[in-house]
């Protein structure tokens, strides 16, 4: 796989602009505005802002560079279109797109392709009875993959197990801060994966 290298034009539109996230709200411990990335959804931003998601089987990559001081955040379903639903791959369920998506954007916004660098969480084992259990293992290992294949260092990781996770990216700083929920929390979590999935199967 060739390394993502074309930069858009400022203000040009992209593929996968309709998934950015929208919902916005002030965190008065943060000290800042928070975008919560559903699943499906991805968000650019610099400056003091947090991106935040919670995952269970799902899996987000933060792309950052240091540099310039931007980063993004996606939220993806599954690794790949084959075998899965309409079949189709230009959606953010998919990684493929969802990865491509985040990085092109990410360049859009000003940062350097020669400096991204990445932070990878999620891919717990909570979607017991979803097609196969080893959804959330498969996720984890797409997203190395596929960001080795574009030469983008990981530098943080924290993938697979039984947990949901719920993350907070700075992409000022690059920090994240990120929370392993009890087991007993994946419930919830189980079901806005499961109605996000059922919602795109309508859509097909």
């Amino acid at each position: 796989m060739s390394r993502i290298r074309q930069r858009a034009v400022r203000g040009e539109r992209l593929p996968g602009d309709e998934f950015v996230a929208k919902s916005r709200f002030h965190d008065h411990q943060l000290k800042c505005d928070v975008i919560k990335i559903m699943p499906g959804e991805f968000y650019v931003a610099s400056g003091h802002i947090a991106l935040a998601t919670v995952l269970g089987s799902c899996v987000a990559a933060c792309v950052w560079d240091p540099i310039t001081q931007i980063g993004g955040m996606n939220h993806f379903m599954l690794a790949n279109a084959a075998g899965h639903l309409d079949g189709r791959a230009d959606s953010m369920r998919y990684g493929a797109f969802a990865m491509e998506t985040l990085i092109r954007h990410v360049l859009a916004a000003g940062a350097l392709s020669h400096s991204l660098q990445a932070k990878v969480f999620g891919g717990g084992q909570v979607l017991r009875g979803f097609t196969s259990s080893d959804v959330g293992m498969r996720n984890a290992e797409f997203v190395l993959d596929y960001l080795a294949d574009q030469e983008i260092p990981v530098t943080g990781q924290d993938l697979g197990d039984v947990y949901p996770r719920k993350i907070y990216f700075f992409p000022d700083t690059g920090k994240v801060m990120m929370r392993r929920l009890p087991v007993n929390e994946s419930t919830s979590v189980l079901m806005e994966e499961q109605q996000y999935r059922q919602r795109i199967a309508r859509e097909a």
